[in-house]
């Protein structure tokens, strides 16, 4: 299941979505490190239909994990060869720009 959650910083909402079941965890590899034991990621469980609303709403997305990164991809928010692996779990960054 996937976990979202807003943050607003400075009038722009950044949304944060992971996949539930590697919350509460720390990846590091390459001096990269995937921080997801603290708050910024531990969002609620939401239907994909919820998620994809808070998507139009937000400014950018901070994305984590298999289930994840999968439903940005089918919905044409991100390309493969944008998203980075620590440890095996995929992460990527998008920016939405809005008209």
């Amino acid at each position: 299941m996937i976990a979202a959650k807003k943050h607003c910083f400075q009038e722009k909402i950044v949304l944060a979505i992971a996949d539930k079941n590697i919350l509460g965890k720390k990846y590091s590899e390459k001096g990269l490190q995937l921080d997801l034991s603290s708050g910024f990621y531990k969002g609620k469980e939401k239907p994909e239909k919820e998620i994809e609303k808070m998507i139009d709403e937000a400014d950018m997305l901070n994305v984590v994990g298999k289930e994840s990164i999968e439903f940005c991809i089918k919905k044409r928010l991100v390309d493969k060869k944008n998203i980075i692996k620590i440890k095996g779990i995929p992460h990527t960054q998008i920016i939405l720009l809005k008209e």
